[in-house]
């Protein structure tokens, strides 16, 4: 077990919507929303777990500058059966500093060991599902998930009209003939599960209203990984 505690950041706005999500996760979500960009849903300046379980994922990951060893060591933690449990009190001052060693690490190495987790959690179990963004995000994940993953997408869905009037997605780097073509439709007219590719908390509200619409359980019809 790995348990954390809220924070307070300082300078206060330096990283709000960070804040606000590590804060504000619930009991379920600390485990549903570890795929995302944020990394460990608990920060790791507040981990306590004990020496025994310590050694049995196995020690932190220090091959130097550029490994996200505290993301790594979270991986490891959860596959071997690992909990997450949050206080639900604010027991550290989590300074911001631009130079910090974590700015050091390639946003493409989080990145690769990320679509690598939710492939062997998620997708190794799932038959098919629709990735929510026909944007930027979408099609790199896409393109970023094994051949034997990439057939299991069944769509892209999103909000934004231009995207859903163009009907579907190539995909011109592949060798096959013809290239797979990728429908692409609204989110209401998409098919659970989800892998959702939409950043949280910046629209004002309106993805998570589109979300809530469909009234759809996390971590059974979709994940985040924004």
């Amino acid at each position: 077990m790995i348990i954390g505690c809220q924070v307070r950041r300082e300078p206060p706005e330096s990283t709000a919507r960070y804040t606000r999500w590590i804060n504000n996760l619930t009991e379920e979500q600390l485990l549903t929303q570890v795929f995302t960009s944020h990394g460990p849903t608990v920060i790791m300046p507040t981990w306590f777990c004990s020496r025994e379980w310590f050694y049995h994922v196995g020690k932190f990951d220090e091959g130097g500058k550029g490994v996200p060893e505290d993301l790594l060591f979270f991986y490891k933690h959860l596959q071997k059966g690992g909990g997450v449990l949050r206080v639900n009190r604010c027991l550290l001052l989590y300074r911001y500093h631009p130079q910090a060693a974590t700015h050091s690490v390639h946003e493409e190495t989080i990145w690769n060991h990320r679509v690598k987790f939710l492939e062997d959690r998620v997708l190794s179990t799932w038959t098919s599902f629709t990735i929510w963004n026909a944007g930027k995000q979408g099609k790199k994940l896409y393109r970023s998930l094994s051949p034997a993953n990439r057939k299991k997408v069944t769509a892209f869905c999103d909000v934004d009209e231009k995207k859903i009037a163009k009907g579907f997605y190539t995909f011109e780097e592949s060798e096959e003939r013809p290239k797979p073509k990728i429908p692409i439709c609204h989110f209401r007219e998409a098919t659970p599960p989800f892998i959702i590719c939409v950043k949280q908390d910046l629209t004002g509200g309106a993805f998570e209203t589109n979300l809530s619409m469909l009234n759809l359980k996390e971590g059974r019809d979709y994940y985040h990984f924004n």
